[in-house]
């Protein structure tokens, strides 16, 4: 009787863990030795054993008490610390292209400086800006980043909770003329009756490269050939095994060709088109609306990565990137990183100012890819940038 009274008063029911007080153990002792004179010799053999069983035990079960009691706070004191940490809200990002040419936002991502701003970054390359822009409308990402002519093009179409742009990285070209020799004495004017392997009409890297032939007097139809057919990305395969005369590239196409020795840079369309606002980041209206916290932490993020490649060198900046370009080796990467930084390709802040969208419509116009310009107030909302640069 005594026995089971023992184990129901310290066995936690359902748990196996005894709370048993060492400091009770006198008294419980001299109840059993009482017990052991009432019952004399017969009970003698059994009560001798649970004596000496008790004595071995308990110190145990003392011990596992002490240390069960230790593992069940173990949780509420890791919950404890978990809590002090700031939740941080999932943010997916489709990008058009992972390229070296967006150096400022990988940055910001390999110093966290997004997860200082609360959020978790998913960072999806979309491959072409028309695949990134289908990845936002459908809600599949919050964020693109891409060549700000897609929303203008879904715009034009009617769309009713259309993309509006809020941060600008790039305020160049990030493509380069290829030629299969050296020409340092190259102008616009070589490229007539050669064939040129060009982008995707109505991209911004085949619109660009047109509307340079077109500044410097070049036709784009009947001066030159130009292969829109193959895909992005595969240009500079297709120019190594011996297709074209020239080839516009992104890196890093460009430098690979170099140092294959398959072809030489003779030109940067960055340079020869003067600031463009190339790519920038976009939501649809709603989730910006909806979201307008997220929206500044995820500018503020970027700027520091723009503030980041302001004040550091292209080698700094190579070295902090480089994991994001683990089949590029740390040379090339550099190379690359300081052609673009040379030709000012990087903004100091993210604010979309109105001229450059202006110049926009004006090469998309130009290309015969826009009926009718539209609103920039539309388009475009600087309040985050403005802020993130403060």
């Amino acid at each position: 009787l005594y026995a089971r009274h023992f184990f129901a008063r310290y066995a936690r029911r359902g748990t196996g863990i005894f709370s048993y007080p060492l400091s009770l153990f006198p008294l419980h002792l001299h109840i059993v030795l009482e017990s052991y004179k009432i019952n004399g010799g017969i009970m003698k053999k059994r009560i001798l054993a649970l004596l000496c069983s008790a004595v071995l035990f308990l110190p145990a079960l003392s011990g596992c008490a002490q240390t069960e009691t230790a593992d069940t706070k173990a949780p509420e004191e890791t919950t404890a610390k978990q809590s002090d940490k700031p939740e941080l809200t999932h943010v997916t990002l489709n990008e058009v292209a992972h390229s070296i040419f967006y150096a400022p936002m990988y940055v910001a991502i390999e110093e966290n400086y997004f997860e200082e701003e609360g959020i978790d970054l998913e960072l999806v390359c979309g491959f072409g800006a028309d695949k990134t822009m289908t990845a936002v409308i459908s809600g599949e990402a919050d964020i693109g980043f891409m060549g700000s002519e897609a929303s203008i093009y879904t715009y034009a179409e009617g769309a009713t909770d259309y993309v509006v742009n809020f941060a600008q990285l790039t305020q160049r070209a990030g493509n380069f003329l290829v030629a299969r020799e050296k020409m340092p004495d190259f102008t616009w004017d070589d490229l007539k009756g050669h064939l040129v392997l060009g982008g995707r009409k109505g991209g911004m890297p085949e619109m660009v490269f047109e509307y340079i032939l077109k500044e410097n007097g070049i036709d784009p139809e009947t001066d030159l050939e130009i292969n829109q057919n193959i895909d992005f990305g595969s240009t500079a395969a297709a120019f190594a095994e011996g297709q074209g005369d020239f080839t516009v590239e992104f890196e890093p196409g460009a430098t690979t060709l170099e140092s294959e020795g398959k072809g030489y840079v003779v030109a940067s369309l960055g340079q020869d088109s003067g600031y463009v606002p190339y790519t920038a980041f976009s939501a649809k209206k709603s989730y910006i609306d909806e979201n307008p916290d997220i929206i500044q932490g995820f500018t503020n993020a970027l700027q520091k990565g723009m503030d980041y490649v302001q004040e550091h060198t292209p080698d700094e900046i190579s070295a902090i990137i480089e994991p994001q370009f683990p089949e590029t080796d740390l040379e090339t990467i550099t190379t690359i990183v300081t052609r673009y930084y040379d030709q000012d390709t990087w903004k100091s802040n993210l604010i979309f100012e109105q001229s450059s969208f202006e110049l926009l419509q004006d090469i998309l116009e130009s290309a015969g890819e826009l009926e009718e310009r539209v609103p920039y107030d539309d388009l475009v909302t600087t309040q985050f940038a403005a802020i993130a640069a403060q």
